[in-house]
């Protein structure tokens, strides 16, 4: 399974705190495109898709959701519910996310400028494509 949770580095003290996020240093690759999931609905799922090349970091800035990760041969859940934990899915991982909580905002980090033959939006072909 190409994915991990990844611990962020958190500096604080009475006035708040901070995550400093740094491409190629505490995120695993160089950052190309950041983008922001909100005004999610509970009972709807988003994802559904793999990706050929492309690493993202995905961050539960508020709420939580529950991440389902398939590599074609196993299925594993993950909740995100921390701003200081990032979900690192690698290329050729299918992913669907659901069960959002209400007021759940997810930023993600991607590795590559958006580019629609990146995706994989079919879950057969994904299938077949990894287990050749």
């Amino acid at each position: 399974m190409n994915y991990k949770l990844i611990d962020m580095k958190v500096f604080g003290d009475e006035r708040g705190k901070l995550i400093s996020l740094e491409g190629n240093k505490n995120i695993p690759f160089e950052i190309k495109r950041v983008y922001y999931i909100f005004d999610t609905i509970p009972d709807f799922e988003r994802g559904k898709h793999a990706h050929k090349n492309l690493e993202q970091i995905i961050v539960a800035m508020d709420g939580a959701c529950q991440f389902v990760l398939d590599d074609g041969k196993t299925k594993e859940t993950v909740w995100l519910n921390r701003p200081d934990k990032g979900l690192y899915i690698g290329p050729g991982m299918w992913r669907e996310m659901r069960h959002f909580s209400y007021g759940c905002k997810l930023m993600v980090l991607a590795s590559t400028y958006y580019d629609e033959k990146e995706y994989i939006r079919d879950y057969d072909e994904f299938l077949a494509g990894v287990n050749r």
